[in-house]
């Protein structure tokens, strides 16, 4: 029955840059269950992130972005020589195990197992050109600004009104009546963290090392490259990318 499986030798195009999506299955749902705070979670962004920080040890990316329950990785080599289906399926199984045992070292959470179904992640691969990774990640982190702007409009309002009275009054405004709408609630988006605002990003970042050399009785310095889990991103950008993912 070899000749049936037609997709697993369908790779990923070699000259392309490849950035693989990863989103959390039905964590509204998982959400609810667990009463994570709204518009935010801190503790779950937290787990996420070190099931991010996992996945990222174990592949090595260029970049590693989340926001919400997404990740998006920017690979550097290509792992299982570039097999679309095994890229898929380990990624997502690898970050479901991460994130389930990180949450399961949370004494916050402990017992709660019995009562959610199994936690998974789909994924997807992306073949983009090295313009196209930068326009990538910036429309990644604009829906994570709408995100951002939507959910505490939204949960500003559910302090008053019902689901659909809120809904109602969200119907069709714009970006500009949103910042008024909270504004007037004494809520100022800029003032919230950045991580809420433009995700978290993962990377390797260049740092100095001192040592000492006994030959010649001298201090030395030399540079490594540590990953670096950012909670302040700036706007994606060329400069970001020729800094910090390029080098």
């Amino acid at each position: 029955m070899k000749e049936c499986e037609i997709f697993s030798s369908l790779k990923v195009p070699c000259t392309s840059k490849i950035v693989v999506r990863l989103d959390g299955r039905n964590f509204s749902q998982l959400s609810r269950k667990l009463k994570f705070e709204k518009p935010y979670d801190l503790e779950f962004a937290e787990i996420l992130s070190k099931a991010a920080h996992q996945l990222f040890q174990e592949f090595s990316p260029r970049l590693m972005y989340s926001f919400s329950d997404e990740i998006s990785l920017l690979l550097g080599e290509i792992p299982f020589a570039g097999r679309v289906e095994k890229i898929d399926s380990v990624m997502a199984s690898f970050l479901s195990g991460a994130f389930t045992s990180n949450l399961m070292k949370n004494p916050k959470y402990h017992g709660i197992f019995d009562k959610i179904t199994p936690i998974s992640f789909d994924s997807r691969v992306i073949p983009l050109s090295k313009e196209g990774v930068v326009a990538y990640f910036q429309e990644r982190q604009q829906e994570a600004w709408r995100n951002c702007l939507n959910g505490y409009s939204y949960w500003t309002l559910r302090r008053e009104y019902s689901k659909t009275e809120a809904m109602e009054i969200l119907h069709k405004k714009k970006s500009s009546q949103l910042h008024d709408l909270l504004f007037d609630k004494g809520i100022n988006l800029t003032q919230m963290p950045a991580w809420q605002r433009r995700g978290v990003g993962i990377y390797k970042k260049k740092i100095q090392i001192e040592g000492f050399n006994p030959l010649t009785q001298e201090k030395t310095t030399s540079e490594r490259k540590k990953v670096f889990v950012d909670w302040n991103l700036p706007l994606f950008d060329e400069k970001f990318f020729h800094e910090k993912i390029w080098f």
